[in-house]
Order: C-alpha cells, then structure tokens, then sequence
C-alpha cells in the first residue's frame, strides 16, 4: 500500500448531501483535489458525479456540509464563485461555438478590450502562449475556425480554455468520450502535463483504461456515497469494476449496511 503523506488539498468537500426533492442524491460525501495530481471520479450512471460536480461547480447548492479551498472554507454559491477561486469545468459538450476560432472561443465572455475595441493581438499572443505552455502542437493556427477542428482538437482547445485564467483545479467531464485512438493519446498526455504543472484535476470517466493509465488517486461513487477513495496504483481494474457496480472489492469499498 502507500504510503506517501498527501499535500494538503487543493479542493476539499466534507460531509456534503445534496437531495432533489424525495431523492437523497449525495449521501456524507468526502472528496478531495490534491495539487499536481489527477484524482479520477468513477460511478455508474446514477451514481452521483454529475451532481458532484455540479455542486463543486456551483451550479447546484449543498444541502448540508463543508467546501475548502486551500483550506479555508468558502461558499461556492454560483460559477462565478468557482471562476473567482480558480475553479473550471471542461462538460462533455464542450461548449465552443462553432462559427468562432480559437481565440474568440478561448476567450468568450472574458474578452480584452483595449479602449472601445477588442484587444485581438493581445487575446492571439495570450492564446498561443497559453497552446505552448500546455506543449500543444497539433492545431497549426489559433485563427482556425472550431468547425474545422478534430475531436481531439476541440477537446484541446476547451482544456486549454480551462487554464487560460490562471486556474487552480479543473474538472474534466469524459474528456476521451468518443475519441479515436491517436486523439485520446494526446488528451490523456495534456491531462498529465496540466497536474505535471501543479493543477488538481479531475478526471470523470467510464475508460478503466485512461482511469489506471493518467490518475494518481480514485474516488469511487456508488449510489451517492464514496465507496473508495484510494491511490490508483493500490487498487486494479476490476477491484474498480467491482466499487463502481457493488459498492464493494472484497475488503475494501462499503459495508453491507450502507448498500443495501
């Protein structure tokens, strides 16, 4: 087992519950976001992790328990709250327009003015810096329009939205989904470059594979509640299989009690 201390987190929640009417969604969660690292968030469908996501997002209230930023504790009320902290979330849908190229995407609803006028040679020089420092060399011009852009490309170019604004954590909904191969290799290596340059990521994934290969620590859901939350190399694939579908791998997971 390891056993490394842990840095103090970057993105801490204690005890969180979140209920939707009769339906108690998110039961006592504990999660946590460590910087330099990729913590994966496994679970079935249904599991919660939309809903976790949405709450360290701001999208969605807490009904009871604690966030911690940098350990202190703070109120994360709306996703101009999470902005502020330095918090960003990379959705599924990815959110570019495509109509638009990658500066005006990069940089949409938070454009530089100079004066009256757009700032365009600023938000360009900041867009490529931004591209290299992420080591990102598979879009050949930040004036490309989306629309003209891979999978993987947009995939890229979202990530790098993320970190633009001097970001701290960021969450990554299915960020391979439906991606090929080659494409899914140069996700998962700007995965590993963004907590190589000391972010907390998130990864939210159905891939076992990307799971095992990118992440240094898995929390698992089941049915709302943190069936594990362990280092990655300590658990293999179908003790995680077994967390995401049972609740439970053998000694470790829930008791019988909780799941049933």
């Amino acid at each position: 087992m390891s056993t490394t201390p842990l840095p103090e987190p970057l993105l801490e929640l204690r005890g969180i519950n979140k209920s939707f009417g009769a339906v108690h969604v998110l039961h006592d969660v504990d999660f946590a976001v460590y910087p330099g690292q990729v913590t994966a968030l496994v679970g079935d469908n249904g599991a919660g992790k939309s809903t976790l996501v949405k709450t360290v997002a701001g999208i969605y209230s807490a009904d009871s328990g604690q966030r911690y930023f940098g350990g202190q504790p703070v109120q994360i009320d709306s996703p101009r709250d999470a902005a502020d902290l330095g918090i960003e979330v990379v959705y599924q849908d990815l959110a570019l327009c495509e109509n638009l190229d990658i500066v005006q995407n990069m940089f949409l609803g938070r454009e530089s003015m100079k004066g009256a006028v757009l700032d365009e040679i600023a938000m360009e020089t900041r867009a490529r810096e931004t591209l290299a420092s992420l080591s990102v060399r598979t879009v050949s011009s930040v004036r490309q329009s989306v629309a003209s852009l891979s999978g993987g490309q947009r995939q890229t170019v979202a990530i790098a939205k993320s970190v633009l604004w001097n970001s701290k954590v960021v969450l990554l909904d299915e960020p391979t989904a439906a991606l090929g191969v080659a494409q899914t290799r140069q996700v998962l290596d700007l995965v590993r470059r963004l907590a190589d340059q000391g972010l907390g990521v998130v990864l939210i994934s159905h891939n076992m594979a990307d799971v095992l290969e990118v992440s240094d620590r898995v929390t698992a859901l089941y049915l709302g509640r943190v069936a594990a939350d362990v280092p990655t190399s300590d658990v293999t694939h179908s003790q995680i299989v077994e967390l995401i579908t049972a609740g439970r791998s053998g000694d470790l997971g829930l008791s019988a009690p909780a799941t049933a």
